[in-house]
């Protein structure tokens, strides 16, 4: 079965945001498209908002005049669910409350065709629930679009439990014609893009609430040192906290409330608050008038040590050996059993944490895992209470000899860049082996989905999944609850790596 034809009218059921941008999808792509609302007159209105945004295409050229005229005539405006008949595909995207979907999706059987595939845009409820209410649930799909839909090129097109595959295929290839980035995946809670993205959100909420550092350094130790676009904080203010809390809170739900997706206390306090980011003015960070962006913590100028000693391999940071003596530092090297480490002129250790404290390992100074050391343009580091104030003078200045900024957090296991990323690469070799999508499908789904700097998959890949299973257990090990127990996917792939075999298909 192939993608529908251009001639199949396509409807979208919820003209908000998200069915007004899918609408526009589909309209562009070349389908006859109808409106419907519950509530009257919103459909007009949403079609001429639809109408509006082609005018600003042909104004950026995107379209041409003629394009956009042909588009208005294909779009019309349905008074009652009656004026769907017809139509090929239903796209829903209203509230997300089961029994509503449920309800209108009953409804709608009642007007469209037997062969008229049926989609949900549902970001956090199950396909097969919603699905279930329906005479003919084999053609039920989720069809998840990302705001703003006509911009973002990904669709996780999710197969319920009683979804045919010719349904599941028509979606894909429908989606892939409209000039998206389909993947594939099964029905489990978040997909794919809201599953494996936990730990971004819930390990920054983590070191706050532990004061390994406030907000701003968070941010920006995970954007110039992680690689990411965005930091959590400033992210989740721009999502809304009402909105990310809720899909936190429905991922831990639905899975039973396994602690690796435990929602956030901190981040709860600031929803009670009303503080919901950028549309209330105020969230992590304070968007009022004449209100200031709090600067991260840099540390102060300090001058680089005369040479460094580098002990053993330092893994996923060897690199930063060519980058010292690029920086004209002197650099003796001695081979060493065990974790690597450099060692400065006053006794003072810097190694890459490794989910272990620095007051456990005698007062090293940890430092952050960078996504590229050479591109990095900060650098965390986590001296123990007990580190000579020489040796974080030290540390600091090589650091800075390379053209970091660096900022000092607290003495927290696994620091900021390192955890984030290992639980995240965690979570997608589990879904790559519980068959939620392919290990492809979930590194372009992350790519494209939340704009990751690298697919999870390929990152561990990168970093050495020994290296990232390794950490993970020290984190547990610290902290019993659960939280950072690393999957039993991971310790599977672990230590097929250290045969030299592949990764996950």
């Amino acid at each position: 079965m192939t993608a529908l034809d251009l001639s199949s009218p396509v409807a979208v059921v919820g003209t908000g945001t998200m069915g007004q941008g899918i609408a526009q999808v589909a309209l562009v792509a070349g389908h006859p498209v109808r409106l419907y609302d519950a509530v009257a007159g919103r459909a007009r209105e949403a079609a001429d908002a639809i109408g509006a945004r082609l005018d600003r295409l042909v104004e950026k050229n995107r379209l041409t005049g003629a394009e956009r005229d042909a588009a208005r005539a294909r779009l019309t405006s349905a008074e009652t669910l009656s004026g769907l008949a017809g139509c090929a595909l239903v796209v829903e995207a209203v509230v997300e409350r089961l029994d509503v979907k449920q309800e209108l999706f009953r409804a709608l059987e009642e007007v469209v065709g037997d062969d008229c595939l049926l989609a949900t845009n549902t970001s956090s409820l199950s396909v097969t629930a919603v699905g279930g209410a329906l005479r003919i649930p084999g053609r039920f799909v989720g069809l998840h679009f990302f705001n703003p839909a006509p911009l973002l090129p990904l669709v996780e097109v999710v197969a319920g439990a009683a979804t045919d595959a010719a349904s599941a295929t028509r979606a894909y290839d429908t989606a892939r014609a409209w000039g998206k980035t389909p993947v594939a995946c099964a029905d489990t809670p978040g997909f794919v893009v809201n599953r494996i993205a936990r730990p971004f959100y819930a390990e920054a909420f983590a070191l706050h609430e532990e004061r390994a550092a406030d907000p701003a350094t968070i941010d920006a130790v995970l954007r110039e040192s992680g690689g990411f676009r965005m930091g959590a904080f400033e992210l989740t203010d721009l999502i809304g906290q009402d909105v990310n809390e809720s899909v936190t809170h429905s991922v831990w739900q639905s899975f039973f409330q396994d602690a690796r997706f435990t929602p956030s206390l901190a981040q709860r306090r600031l929803v009670e608050s009303g503080r919901l980011g950028r549309k209330s003015g105020q969230g992590w960070y304070d968007y009022r008038d004449g209100a200031e962006r709090p600067e991260p913590h840099t540390a102060e100028p300090a001058g680089p040590p005369a040479y460094v000693v580098v002990e053993g391999g330092l893994g996923p940071a060897a690199g930063l050996v060519g980058l010292i003596r690029e920086a004209g530092i002197e650099v003796r090297e001695e081979s060493g059993a065990g974790a690597g480490s450099l060692v400065l002129p006053g006794g003072g250790r810097l190694r890459l944490t490794d989910g272990r404290t620095s007051a456990g390992l005698g007062g090293v100074v940890h430092f952050d895992l960078a996504l590229d050391y050479r591109r990095a343009g900060r650098i965390a580091l986590a001296p123990a209470g007990t580190t000579p104030p020489r040796a974080l003078a030290e540390a600091t200045g090589l650091f800075q000899a390379l053209g970091k900024k660096v900022s000092v957090v607290g003495d927290v296991p696994g620091m900021i860049v390192a955890r984030t990323v290992a639980r995240i690469v965690d979570l997608a070799y589990d879904a790559v082996d519980r068959g939620v999508a392919s290990a492809a499908d979930v590194d372009t789904a992350m790519r494209l989905g939340v704009n990751y700097p690298l697919g999870p998959v390929e990152w561990g890949r990168r970093l050495g999944l020994r290296w990232v299973y390794e950490l993970l257990g020290e984190l547990r090990r610290l902290d019993p609850s659960g939280r950072h127990a690393p999957s039993l996917a991971l310790h599977r792939h672990a230590h097929v790596s250290d045969a030299g075999e592949g990764t996950p298909s």
